[in-house]
């Protein structure tokens, strides 16, 4: 099997085309790297050409509604015309843990309307809600340089990258689901002590700040609306044991 991976490039589409390699199958990866522009539609039609099945993990680092809107819905729209063009079977797409349980958080809202695209669209489809990663503490941390590290209050079950991939490849080389059971890690954690605990074990020495989105958005944040509501797959690194194998 033909499987194109768009944003092949990023922290869980590197280790997608470890799995579908290591799965037997051809990968493809779209990136703008790789000569194919997902805003402007360069290389698609090239890149698609005997795909059977597509993985979406494509990001934007803005967490503006607008500007994150904007990306996955040129980038949603152009992937999928490409795919309708090509003749791609299934479209696997990878998305947020209660992304429609955080209120005014911008860049749920545009995860919310790529998957509604999908929904619009002719091709089957997939989509994996999963929960944060566990390198997310470190993504958190790298907005902000400096002496000061400002982290969210949020409650979270993050999950290996590498488990996420490795679900989404065995989601690809299957029958379209629509809706995946959702993807957790095995432990709940709190974003501050997960960024503590990350600082410490790197030997740095930031002046770590919580802070709490205000109104409904925090309310949902600290509460439960980004855990796993619903039974499902769950992976088996913990944050610590990743923790180890990261810096250690």
């Amino acid at each position: 099997m033909r499987i194109a991976i768009a944003g092949g490039t990023g922290i869980v589409g590197r280790h997608v085309v470890d799995a579908v390699t290591a799965a037997g199958h051809t990968p493809v990866t779209v990136a703008r790297s790789h000569g194919v522009d997902l805003l402007t539609g360069s290389g698609l039609d090239a890149a698609l050409a005997g795909v059977d099945t597509v993985i979406d993990v494509t990001n934007v680092m803005s967490l503006r509604e607008k500007v994150a809107t904007a990306f996955f819905e040129t980038a949603g729209r152009n992937l999928l015309a490409a795919e309708e063009k090509a003749g791609v079977g299934h479209h696997v797409t990878l998305s947020i843990v209660g992304v429609d349980r955080v209120p005014g958080y911008g860049y749920y809202q545009a995860k919310l309307r790529q998957e509604q695209l999908l929904q619009e669209g002719r091709i089957p489809w997939t989509v994996l809600r999963a929960t944060q990663f566990h390198e997310f503490a470190q993504q958190i941390l790298s907005q902000v340089p400096g002496p000061l590290a400002l982290v969210p209050r949020m409650r979270c079950q993050p999950v290996a990258a590498r488990e996420v991939a490795h679900r989404l490849v065995e989601l690809a080389t299957g029958p379209a689901q629509e809706r995946a059971p959702e993807l957790a890690g095995p432990k709940e954690e709190q974003l501050v002590d997960m960024a503590r605990r990350l600082l410490r074990a790197q030997g740095r020495h930031r002046l770590l700040i919580p802070v709490k989105f205000p109104g409904a958005t925090g309310a949902a944040m600290t509460g439960e609306a980004l855990l796993p509501t619903e039974a499902g797959p769950r992976g088996r690194q913990t944050f610590g044991q990743w923790l180890d194998e990261a810096v250690g």
